[in-house]
């Protein structure tokens, strides 16, 4: 049975900004159902033109790029909040690809409603102007990470900024939180060779700053990850949720 948008678990999470209920009742009547993937399912594929638009309720993803040499660059992790299929929504068709990563559960939203919606509640139009912009600010936090950090202090970064998401989310629990990506993928994120990404997972596995095994990331000491990043540690701003 479909989640009741006023009975959303998300809004219970600090991270999100909270709605209203006359926004509660509007976003209700742009949803139209939940759609449950298995892990591998792809969501949304570069060039698609969906019909359909998508936020995270639960589970994780992938979002990346195709190479023409056949090569694979991820643009970020999908997490729970995350809205999917802007792209397709504003520019006519997907520039990049989403696939799940464990199992997910997607809330539904019929795309042919979508400029209606922004016409009848602008306020929520900045709020995808917002979530465009973060996105666009992570991109170049992973881009200066590429171009000026160190592998060890790169993939340092990406840790910490998983496990605050995490944290915030509440998806991690004593130091630990399900982490269902491969090594090659953060390695596709970071511009890295898997051999060292393995590497330099092993440094500071042996450090004893961050564990990423078993699909579960542990993490003993967030500040000292932090400056191994070269890092500031950083409250989450609240975000708007679609």
């Amino acid at each position: 049975m479909a989640t009741k948008c006023a009975n959303c678990p998300l809004q219970r999470s600090d991270v999100f900004v909270d709605l209203n209920e006359e926004e509660i009742r509007y976003m209700q009547k742009f949803k139209v159902g939940e759609l449950e993937v298995n892990p591998g399912t792809p969501l949304l594929m570069e060039g698609s033109n969906s019909p359909q638009l998508y936020t995270a309720l639960r589970g994780m993803g992938l979002r990346y790029k195709t190479l023409e040499n056949g090569n694979r660059q991820v643009i970020n992790f999908v997490f729970p909040g995350d809205f999917i299929g802007l792209q397709a929504g504003i520019m006519g068709e997907m520039q990049h690809s989403v696939e799940a990563t464990s199992p997910m559960t997607l809330c539904v939203f019929d795309r042919s409603e979508f400029w209606s919606f922004f016409k009848s509640h602008p306020e929520r139009a900045f709020d995808l102007t917002w979530m465009a912009a973060a996105e666009e600010h992570f991109l170049g936090e992973a881009l200066a990470s590429v171009g000026q950090r160190t592998a060890y202090e790169a993939i340092a970064w990406a840790l910490c900024k998983i496990m605050l998401r995490g944290q915030a989310l509440g998806l991690a629990r004593d130091r630990v939180m399900p982490l269902p990506f491969r090594q090659q993928d953060l390695a596709d994120a970071l511009g890295l060779s898997l051999v060292h990404t393995n590497k330099t997972l092993s440094k500071l596995r042996t450090r004893q700053l961050a564990n990423w095994s078993d699909d579960a990331l542990i993490v003993n000491d967030l500040g000292a990850l932090a400056k191994a990043a070269c890092m500031t540690l950083e409250p989450l701003m609240k975000r708007p949720i679609m």
